[in-house]
């Protein structure tokens, strides 16, 4: 996949969690025809963006809603999304951005790692994570960017 501009790392957070404002970015750039079809519009509201609002327990129709009104920035759409579904405790967005940044190294997503991988001719670069992945098909390098301590 190329790199989208506008889009963001899996790894960067907003607020306590990863991946949430890489959500939002996509919302917005499907909104303007900016994301590329494929992958990224076919897979809107599912995949990690339904395991984000699950965690959240808000609905993602209602959260792309939300965002696209444009009167909130991403921190202010996260505690929409709190007052919504809920606060989380720091533990439990520490343990949901964990095994997010994990997610395909050891466990059930591991296949279709290996998988998107080699569909993408990915095999002489250092991914262990679906984030890692989605970095480096994006063009970035997220192992030498140490991207999961930002």
């Amino acid at each position: 996949m190329p790199l989208v501009p506008g889009l963001r790392s899996p790894f960067a957070k907003v607020g306590r969690l990863v991946y949430f404002g890489r959500m939002l970015d996509k919302i917005r750039l499907h909104a303007r025809a900016a994301l590329p079809a494929g992958d990224y519009a076919a897979n809107l509201g599912k995949g990690f963006d339904a395991r984000c609002c699950n965690f959240l327990r808000v609905n993602y129709d209602e959260l792309k809603t939300r965002v696209l009104a444009g009167d909130l920035d991403d921190a202010q759409v996260l505690a929409w999304s709190h007052e919504r579904g809920g606060a989380r405790t720091d533990e439990e967005c520490e343990v949901w951005s964990g095994f997010m940044m994990k997610r395909g190294w050891r466990d059930a997503g591991a296949a279709i790692l290996a998988q998107r991988i080699g569909e993408s001719a990915l095999e002489a670069k250092p991914v262990m994570t679906m984030f890692d992945y989605l970095d480096f098909d994006e063009g970035r390098d997220p192992v030498a960017a140490r991207a999961w301590e930002s």
